[in-house]
C-alpha cells in the first residue's frame, strides 16, 4: 500500500505556476503533432497541415470535454448558473465530450479542407489520441482527482489530499489502458495500414477505449448525480453508447469495403 500525498505543481516561479496536469497535455499534443508530421510525409500528404488540424483538436476537445462536463456530471450546478460553464480553471472535462469534440472538429476542418479526408486522418489520430488520454490521466493523477472506489489490494494509494482510505488508483489503470490501447492502433496503422479498410481504425479506436473505460468505471468512485439509482453510473452509460456507435460504424465501413483490399488513401 502506498500514500500519495505529491503536489499537483512541477514549477511555480514570480507567479508563474505550472501543473503536471498542464503539462500532460502540451507534452501530449506535441507528440501528436510530431507523429502525425511522419505519417503525412510517409503517405505523401503535406506535414504543414498537422499544425491547424491540431489546432482544431486541441480546440474541439476543450470545448466538448467542457460541455460534456457540464451536461452529463454537473447539470444542476450549470444549469442554475451558465457563467460557471466559462470557469474551465476550476476544473471539469469529461472525455467522453472530448471525443466528441475532436470529431467534430476534424470533420469541420475535412469540409473546409477537401484535399484530405475525414476517416484517413482520424485513422492516422486515434492512436495519439488515445495516448494524449493516458497522459492526462497521470495529470489527474498528480491531482489526486479521479480517485478509485476503497479497497484492500496491495496496490491500493491513499490520495492523503482526498482522505486516509486505501483505494484503487483508478487514474493509473485507465492511463496503462489508453497507452496499451494507443500501442496496438499503432502498430495496426503503422505496418498494416493498407489492408484496413478506411475508417477501420477508427472505429476500433472508439470500441476498444470505451469498453475499456466501461469496465474501469468498476473501480472508480461515482462523479455524477444524474445517473441516480442506476446499477452502472454515467461514465459506463457513455461508454456504452459509444461502443454502440462504434460497431455500427465498424459494420459499415467492412460492409462499404467488402472485396476491397487496397483502399486508395
Amino acid at each position: 500500500m502506498m500514500k500519495w500525498n505529491g503536489s499537483p505543481v512541477l514549477i511555480e516561479f514570480s507567479g508563474i505556476v505550472v501543473r503536471y496536469y498542464g503539462l500532460m497535455f502540451v507534452l501530449g499534443f506535441t507528440l501528436m503533432g510530431e507523429y502525425s508530421k511522419k505519417r503525412f510525409i510517409k503517405y505523401g500528404k503535406n506535414p504543414e497541415l498537422t499544425s491547424s488540424i491540431i489546432n482544431y483538436m486541441i480546440i474541439g476537445m476543450f470545448v466538448g470535454a467542457r460541455l460534456g462536463h457540464c451536461i452529463f456530471y454537473d447539470f444542476d450546478l450549470y444549469i442554475k448558473n451558465p457563467i460557471e460553464i466559462l470557469k474551465i480553471w476550476k476544473g471539469g472535462l469529461a472525455s467522453h465530450g472530448g471525443y466528441l469534440g475532436v470529431f467534430i472538429s476534424v470533420w469541420l476542418y475535412f469540409k473546409k479542407n477537401r484535399e484530405l479526408s475525414f476517416l484517413w486522418i482520424m485513422d492516422i489520430a486515434s492512436g495519439p489520441c488515445l495516448f494524449v488520454g493516458g497522459l492526462i490521466r497521470v495529470g489527474n493523477f498528480f491531482n489526486s482527482e479521479i480517485v478509485g472506489l476503497p479497497t484492500k489490494v496491495p496496490w491500493a494509494i491513499i490520495f492523503e489530499r482526498v482522505d486516509n482510505v486505501p483505494r484503487h488508483p483508478a487514474q493509473l489503470y485507465e492511463a496503462i489502458g489508453y497507452f496499451t490501447i494507443s500501442f496496438i492502433l499503432f502498430r495496426m496503422e503503422q505496418k498494416k495500414f493498407l489492408i484496413w479498410p478506411r475508417g477501420f481504425i477508427f472505429a476500433v479506436a472508439i470500441i476498444l477505449s470505451c469498453l475499456f473505460r466501461f469496465f474501469i468505471e468498476f473501480t472508480k468512485a461515482e462523479q455524477s448525480s444524474l445517473s441516480g439509482s442506476l446499477p452502472i453510473n454515467m461514465g459506463q452509460i457513455l461508454s456504452l453508447a459509444f461502443s454502440l456507435i462504434g460497431v455500427f460504424f465498424l459494420v459499415k465501413v467492412i460492409k462499404k469495403n467488402a472485396g476491397v483490399t487496397s483502399p486508395s488513401h
